[in-house]
């Protein structure tokens, strides 16, 4: 593989189909981080499917990150090539996988990149945590409270390629923390957000006054492109999101007005209000499932849903020239129609 490649893994999620486009076919709105033209060679997970990735000239390789030698054969003739981590688990089936899949399959495809230009790994808001504050913004300094079992994995992550950074290992090290994500190519569970909204159903805990930061999928890859190109970004750590943070009653607002106003669907003008009290219990309740080995979804967004969530991206946009690729209301409408133009409900 030359200079120039790249070798993505967790490329078939709804960010990693992102990245690879830009790099294949290019992406307009990333002036030159996203040129297209480029040599990949990505990662999907046995029974995932990666043809359309692979019409688009990627070299597609099938295993599992929690195995070493699938790191091993990942990497090999790929010495000089710019590492894209982006596979990690969010919802698991117990919570034991969040360590084998978010802290070890890192160690695994780092330490197999010994030849690699550059590995830029994606971790997330979680080892940083929540707040009860609406007025707190997180940076790159904030301290470490990582939340439940996902946040500790992702924690764990950072915390080993920070040892590896200071003791100047190769190869070199980025890190990328972004928040909830929404865009094209979503996943059901977007979907299902959004329906939730317009059927009233969605609950607004409190006033709604608790902060939450969002991504725009593709700017977040935007970032990712400008992180694994930019000198500077060599040993360090970034938060790409949107230019603010969000009231979770004007994301809520947003939507609704998108369905209704830019595709002419029938939403009810209210949604579920509900006492902030509902979320602390359900976090008591997500944190005795996980203590012992269990993992349930609902319960688990339910329990983030009357805390703030906001960071700072700052050094994104003074060291990286990071900048937002769309505002909310454009994100959430470019959303809502790849969902109906691939015929998808809502």
């Amino acid at each position: 593989m030359s200079e120039a490649s790249f070798v993505v893994t967790g490329a078939t999620g709804w960010l990693g189909r992102r990245v690879v486009r830009a790099l294949t076919q290019g992406h307009a709105e990333m002036a030159e981080a996203g040129k297209g033209g480029h040599k990949l060679r990505i990662l999907a997970a046995p029974g995932e499917a990666a043809d359309d990735l692979a019409a688009l000239g990627a070299e597609v390789m099938y295993g599992d990150i929690r195995d070493t030698a699938t790191a091993k054969s990942l990497m090999r003739g790929a010495d000089g090539a710019t590492v894209l981590h982006l596979a990690g688990l969010i919802h698991p089936k117990t919570p034991k996988d969040f360590m084998a899949v978010n802290f070890h399959g890192v160690r695994h495809v780092v330490e197999a990149a010994q030849g690699a230009r550059r590995v830029v790994v994606m971790s997330s808001n979680s080892p940083i945590g929540a707040s009860r504050n609406p007025h707190e913004v997180f940076d790159e300094d904030s301290p470490y409270h990582p939340y439940m079992g996902y946040g500790r994995s992702k924690y764990a992550m950072e915390q080993w390629l920070r040892r590896r950074i200071e003791a100047g290992t190769a190869p070199e090290l980025t890190i990328i923390r972004a928040p909830w994500f929404y865009g094209p190519e979503q996943p059901a569970r977007q979907t299902r957000f959004f329906s939730m909204i317009k059927d009233g159903k969605f609950p607004l805990m409190g006033k709604g006054e608790n902060r939450r930061s969002l991504g725009y999928v593709d700017s977040l890859a935007y970032g990712i492109l400008l992180a694994a190109a930019a000198p500077i970004a060599a040993g360090r750590i970034y938060w790409l999101a949107d230019a603010r943070p969000y009231p979770m009653w004007e994301i809520i607002s947003t939507v609704r007005a998108v369905l209704r106003d830019d595709f002419g669907l029938t939403v009810k003008p209210d949604t579920v209000h509900a006492p902030a009290v509902i979320s602390d219990v359900a976090r008591i309740a997500d944190w005795g499932l996980q203590a012992l080995g269990l993992y349930n979804q609902q319960i688990h967004v339910l329990s983030e849903m009357n805390l703030t969530i906001a960071c700072s991206i700052t050094r994104a946009q003074r060291e990286l020239g990071y900048h937002p690729l769309t505002d909310l209301r454009e994100g959430m409408r470019r959303s809502v129609a790849w969902v109906l133009e691939h015929g998808g409900r809502i």
